[in-house]
């Protein structure tokens, strides 16, 4: 987190003026790529979108509306283009506000209801509503008033969706989302058709799914909100409140850290608190430090706010100038190239991947440009997230109809399989996509890449945090590769990496230089109270006593610190400490972070008698001198494992510390630096090497004869369900016969009493 800035040099009366004057409008800044400030609506705005069915919610919505509460309603409802409208007449007899239909431009006031009239589409621009014309192919003048309505208003915009068929509204309730907006949908049950709800509640873009009259009065609750009548925009007031409330946010994060495994305390400070702020409106809180208090004892509202700090807003084939330039360009020469090699691959990675629209994309773009006949090139795409939830959305592939804006019907018929009114991705196209979770900030990236698409992810990180990983994303790409960043971002200081390809799409060219081995230090544990709290007083000043001592701790310890990994006891990994590539890799296939599929071949027999000796144990266990080869030379390393607990939690975990003990020898020249005792020497490691085969056979065998005992007793259940099978199957046998006897005495009597007849 960043001191507050100090010494700043005091406006003159004239220039105070000139800077109020600038500022008599509102303004707004929205979250995401190309933040701008710009004149919107002099009140916040309330987007209500509906369909069929939609005339009776939005009737019930005004009717449980006050007169005042200071916001402006807009209604866009699906209208005959073909006959006049008198939707206007009719919900300006349930509500004391004055209902107008929208005109050629019309300037909202706060406590008035507008309504699209038919064969139009009202947008928000400019502080007004103006009209436009309406699109023939596809319905979808909700979201186009919500997108207009996010962009313009910015955290001042509500969307509301009600009863209706399709999917319109879905997308325009992301965008508000997206900009700090707050959403609503009808309850499924109280709408007469649910479709439209129920689309944008399934996305995950809706904050508070309620019956109209709930949604009313909700948004007459949270009307007198800071975060709706004087939203933070300027980055000064942003940074002063990040001051004021240093230790609540602290709180915040450390409540994060505990539950969600994730530490934001070095990113961004404006979107964290705008998101925050945002979270604090819905529950109708006002100050953080009741925030941080009512998440201390609610999980749910910590998943809440974790997927929102998030952002997990995408869509598919995001700017058509970027994948047209890769389609022309960018592709067909990665392509080219891998068609050369023996085994040839093509790897890209998409970190951030959310639901997964952008690795789809990217997947689709590659398959058009292979085209439809049969290649011998693999591709394998890596989408990486922090959120296990969008993980798994991402992995299934399947989207509402809502991506008919951003997919070309040839794309849906030949990638997409359309059932039940969703789409999902087609299984060629899901078969070279990997998802996995992961976090760029501390986990190591994929290696070997042709192509990296990281875009709009490194606004949210702080300036430490961007130095970290643009050097990592330098070192992961084959020589050749791609790095494909958003239209606000760039690779800053490290333009010596990175050589600018494609300036309109923002494509940087790996540049020869070597990845630099940085000191930059990324606290690689949650945030402590202290950490917040040792900001100096005195503006720009430095806490000598605290802050500088931390920072020299920092370098030191990545200047000297082993290299290490923290596991838990499946041998997976949680963090990486340290540059771990000497002992750790990735390879191809699926990702994994199971430390002994990471780990180098050579290291591996001693790595896993080395952890089961300290996990029977329970104490650290050792092996020194352990080998590892790599390019053609001998590193010696001293392998350490040991236990440890959390305070306060009974599962255990392992420290694995990795120290080189030796530099590299080459193989070539190994006996002319032994000397005459080499053969001695030689006779001495395969000794050393004999014995660890031993322990790591050990090992395995006691595995074996573990998983043994599991297989026995699973075999004895099996067997024992087996026998209960058959004797349910002979109870089946005997009622089978009893009703086929009872059959035929009812054929026998029914044949007497035709006879009789």
């Amino acid at each position: 987190m960043r001191a507050m800035p100090a010494n700043k040099k005091k406006k003159s009366s004239k220039e105070h003026r000139a800077s109020v004057k600038r500022k008599s409008k509102p303004q707004f800044g929205p979250d995401g790529p190309g933040e701008k400030q710009k004149s919107s609506p002099a009140c916040p705005i309330v987007g209500i979108g509906g369909s069929a069915g939609g005339f009776e919610a939005a009737m019930e919505f005004l009717r449980n509306l006050p007169q005042k509460t200071g916001m402006a309603f807009v209604i866009v409802q699906h209208l005959d283009p073909h006959h006049v409208s008198r939707l206007s007449n009719l919900l300006g007899k349930v509500t004391a506000m004055p209902v107008s239909e929208v005109t050629r431009t019309t300037t909202p006031k706060p406590n008035a209801v507008y309504v699209q009239p038919p064969n139009k589409c009202v947008i928000a621009k400019n502080g007004a509503l103006t009209l436009v014309r309406r699109e023939e192919r596809l319905n979808v003048a909700i979201d186009h008033f919500f997108e207009s309505l996010a962009e313009e208003c910015g955290s001042r915009a509500i969307g509301v969706v009600l009863s209706g068929t399709g999917s319109d509204g879905t997308a325009g309730l992301r965008a508000i989302k997206a900009a700090g907006g707050l959403t609503f949908a009808q309850n499924e049950e109280s709408a007469k058709f649910d479709a439209m709800p129920r689309s944008a509640i399934r996305a995950g873009f809706v904050d508070l799914v309620l019956p109209p009259g709930e949604i009313a009065r909700e948004i007459e609750r949270i009307a007198n909100h800071p975060y709706i009548r004087r939203p933070l925009s300027d980055p000064e007031e942003i940074e002063k409140a990040a001051y004021r409330q240093a230790d609540d946010l602290g709180r915040i994060f450390l409540s994060l850290k505990k539950q969600m495994g994730v530490d934001f305390s070095a990113y961004k400070e404006s979107t964290l608190i705008r998101r925050i702020q945002r979270r604090m409106a819905l529950h109708r809180i006002e100050k953080m430090s009741q925030y941080a208090r009512f998440l201390r004892d609610n999980k749910k509202e910590i998943e809440a706010l974790f997927d929102d700090l998030l952002i997990n807003v995408t869509r598919f084939f995001r700017d058509d100038a970027l994948f047209r330039a890769l389609k022309k360009r960018f592709l067909p020469a990665l392509l080219k190239n891998k068609s050369k090699d023996r085994q040839p691959e093509l790897r890209a990675w998409v970190p951030g991947c959310a639901t997964g629209e952008e690795v789809y994309s990217l997947a689709i773009c590659i398959l058009e440009t292979l085209g439809r006949g049969p290649s011998k090139i693999r591709i394998q795409i890596f989408g990486t997230d922090l959120s296990e939830s969008v993980i798994e959305h991402a992995r299934l592939g399947i989207f509402s109809s809502a991506i008919e804006k951003d997919v070309s019907p040839a794309r849906l018929k030949r990638f997409f399989i359309k059932r039940d009114g969703t789409y999902q991705i087609h299984r060629n196209v899901r078969d070279i996509c990997t998802f996995a979770r992961q976090n760029i900030c501390v986990d190591p990236p994929f290696s070997r890449l042709d192509l990296i698409s990281c875009r709009n992810v490194l606004i949210y990180l702080s300036p430490e945090l961007h130095r970290r990983c643009i050097p990592q994303f330098h070192y992961a790409l084959n020589p050749g590769g791609y790095l494909i960043l958003g239209p606000a971002e760039s690779v800053g200081m490290y333009d010596e990496l990175f050589k600018l390809a494609d300036k309109k799409s923002k494509i940087y060219a790996k540049g020869a230089r070597t990845s630099p081995r940085t000191a930059e230090i990324i606290p690689q544990r949650g945030p402590e109270l202290t950490h917040f709290r040792g900001r100096s007083t005195a503006g720009a000043g430095t806490n000598f006593g605290g802050d500088l001592l931390k920072v020299a701790d920092r370098i030191m310890l990545s200047a000297y610190a082993p290299a290490a990994v923290v596991i838990d006891q499946d041998m997976r990994v949680q963090q990486f400490r340290g540059r771990t590539e000497l002992f750790l890799e990735h390879t191809p296939g699926p990702a994994t972070f199971n430390l002994l599929q990471l780990a180098r071949p050579t290291l591996v027999p001693d790595l896993r008698a080395t952890i089961r000796r300290a996990i029977k144990t329970d104490k650290a266990a050792r092996k020194e001198r352990a080998k590892v080869k790599l390019g053609g030379r001998n590193y010696e390393i001293n392998i350490q494992a040991v236990p440890f607990k959390i305070p306060g939690s009974d599962k255990s975990w392992l420290l694995v510390i990795f120290d080189e003990t030796t530099k590299a020898t080459k193989l070539e020249k190994l006996p002319r630096v032994l000397g005459k005792t080499a053969t001695e020497r030689e006779v001495g490691e395969l000794r050393r090497e004999l014995a660890a085969s031993k322990e790591s056979l050990q090992a395995i065998i006691e595995e074996q004869e573990a998983t043994n005992e599991e297989l026995k007793s699973a075999n004895e259940e099996i067997e024992s369900s087996n026998e209960e099978l058959q004797s349910t199957n002979e109870e089946l046998e005997t009622a089978k016969e009893e009703l086929q006897s009872t059959n035929e005495e009812l054929t026998t009597l029914n044949e007497e009493l035709k006879c009789q007849s």
